[in-house]
């Protein structure tokens, strides 16, 4: 303690000295502020190196949308088509058809019940109907046209038989007791039908994953392209944080938390609008039921209702499309820092 200073005194020369700290330094942050702002630095008011809303970015958000939409609409209708092709082989692969042609000299109802008899003692055999000869001859109408006497034509008789469970049973022994006892039966298990329908759908599903590939592979252009656009744009601020010591990763970052939410918003847009569209389908087909049309659409792509498993996929789509905006825009920025340093 200095002799003759009193408390009051050294209580009032350290007060001076804080208080002309603390205007050096609020006078050093605006310094610092005035220069960041000089230069082009992020402040402390900003939290991206890049812009939050400009032209590019709509227009790439746009782009995105569009791009989710398409996608969405191609991933639920690939959906449906499967879905579709599975009801199909299945009412198919469980229904046989018994052909009974008429023959010179034979009793053609004879062979008809011959044959219904045989095939409802075959084990595993559920409902049998046999086609009288008018309904033989309205199968024809389409092909023919009406109002046709089909007395002298050898019309063949069907026999639709369905079987009792979907497994697949062992037709052969049937096929061979219809051949030997009734003159003129055929069998049909309609194989080669549930062949082409499969084909159908394996070829439906394999271009539904082409034009997936393809739209996924124009938005990583697309994002491409942007990303270089705004990192040309703010070049003085990424030549000023190289300057100053940031390392790539920090500027890589900013650009991917940007194009993130980018991808976010746009596969948001065009997902949900997929999805309304979805929905909307599918009420109007409810709405259309009883009518040809309605009839139709119905028998060839069912209700047009996606189910959870359709809409968790378009969400799966989306955050998708996030991911890889998001990666492309990374991969831009490194490759680009590093071709630069």
């Amino acid at each position: 303690m200095t002799p003759g200073v009193s408390c009051c005194t050294r209580a009032g020369y350290m007060c001076t000295i804080e208080a002309s700290m603390t205007d050096y330094r609020t006078d050093q942050d605006q310094n610092i502020t005035t220069q960041q702002a000089m230069t082009g630095l992020p402040t402390l008011t900003e939290s991206s190196i890049v812009p939050k809303r400009s032209i590019a970015g709509r227009a790439l958000v746009a782009v995105i949308a569009i791009m989710s939409f398409l996608a969405s609409l191609t991933t639920g209708a690939v959906l449906l088509v499967r879905s579709a092709a599975i009801d199909w082989q299945s009412d198919v692969a469980r229904e046989i058809t018994i052909q009974v042609r008429p023959t010179p000299g034979g009793d053609l109802e004879a062979e008809v019940a011959r044959a219904v008899e045989i095939a409802r003692a075959f084990p595993g055999i559920g409902e049998i109907r046999p086609y009288s000869k008018e309904e033989s001859a309205r199968l024809l109408e389409p092909w023919l046209g009406g109002g046709l006497a089909l007395d002298e034509l050898p019309v063949p008789r069907m026999i639709v038989v369905k079987l009792a469970s979907s497994d697949g049973i062992d037709l052969a022994p049937l096929r061979k007791i219809l051949t030997e006892r009734v003159t003129g039966a055929s069998l049909d298990d309609h194989h080669a039908w549930i062949e082409r329908m499969r084909a159908m759908a394996r070829t439906t599903i394999l271009g539904g994953v082409g034009l997936l590939i393809l739209m996924l592979a124009a938005t990583v252009l697309s994002v491409i392209f942007a990303t270089r656009g705004a990192m040309a744009a703010n070049r003085p601020i990424i030549e000023v944080l190289h300057f100053i010591g940031a390392k790539n990763g920090f500027i890589a970052n900013q650009f991917q938390r940007h194009f993130l939410v980018l991808g976010l918003e746009g596969g948001m847009i065009g997902g949900g609008l997929a999805m309304l569209l979805f929905s909307a389908a599918n009420i109007a087909a409810g709405m259309s039921v009883g009518t040809a049309g309605g009839d139709q659409l119905a028998a060839l792509f069912g209700a047009f209702a996606l189910g959870i498993g359709g809409y968790v996929a378009i969400i799966v789509q989306i955050a998708l499309i996030a991911v890889v905006t998001a990666s492309s825009s990374r991969w831009t920025v490194d490759r680009t820092l590093e071709a630069v340093g």
